[in-house]
């Protein structure tokens, strides 16, 4: 066992092994409620994939975020976890105050804007930067900065994090997509506000912006050094 052990771990880690892509794809929520759960994600605005059962022992129900790669699943014996222990699960959005009054619009109870601080602990509810909740979108508005959190009638932990620009070598640089039309929108308006600076530089107009528009657009998602 230990040789075979050895062989699989050698192979792993030699310059010829193979990669494979492995996509995150589901998270599963340990609910109480399979029916309470399923109006709360409903009333989100999430995209209902699957509602199977099996009897009375067996239901799973799979509900994924607009614009999101990956979804979630919950049920009745599809979890030994306790209901409400799932923490510390992220939504990307481009706009966190738009995402928030869009939340709240559905009836949904919802943190305000918060930022983090140069102090970390604290009495809040732990997040990627700490136990301090500084109140506010973060003060330069920077990707990854601002926050807001919501919690499923179980008690089931998410926070929104507003993201802009992707730090780099977080997505590949060759390729540029947009998950929703709300997200190309909102590219569509940074370039826009960038472009207005621009042009107030150069002290005309700039009859070239389709294609300063699309660089900015380029650039900004793979982190790159934006036009000026």
């Amino acid at each position: 066992m230990a040789t075979l052990m050895q062989e699989i771990g050698s192979a792993a880690g030699g310059t010829n092994a193979a990669r494979v892509d492995m996509k995150f794809e589901i998270v599963v929520i340990p609910v109480s409620d399979v029916d309470r759960a399923k109006e709360f994600y409903t009333r989100l605005g999430w995209r209902l994939d699957a509602d199977f059962s099996s009897g009375a022992d067996f239901r799973i129900i799979q509900f994924t975020p607009p614009g999101s790669g990956c979804a979630i699943i919950f049920g009745r014996n599809v979890s030994a976890a306790a209901p409400g222990s799932a923490q510390g699960l992220y939504l990307i959005v481009s706009d966190i105050q738009a995402a928030r009054d869009a939340l709240i619009a559905r009836g949904i109870r919802v943190s305000e804007v918060f930022h983090g601080g140069t102090v970390y602990t604290g009495p809040d509810e732990p997040f990627l930067f700490g136990r301090n909740r500084v109140s506010g979108p973060d003060e330069k508005r920077s990707s990854y900065g601002s926050f807001v959190s919501f919690n499923d009638p179980d008690g089931n932990g998410w926070f929104m994090q507003e993201v802009t620009t992707r730090a780099p070598g977080r997505i590949d640089s060759n390729t540029t997509n947009f998950a929703s039309a709300g997200d190309l929108a909102s590219a569509l308006r940074r370039a826009a506000a960038a472009h207005g600076q621009h042009e107030a530089r150069i002290g005309q107009r700039d009859e070239n912006w389709p294609d300063w528009y699309a660089e900015y657009m380029v650039r900004e998602q793979s982190g790159q050094e934006l036009p000026t």
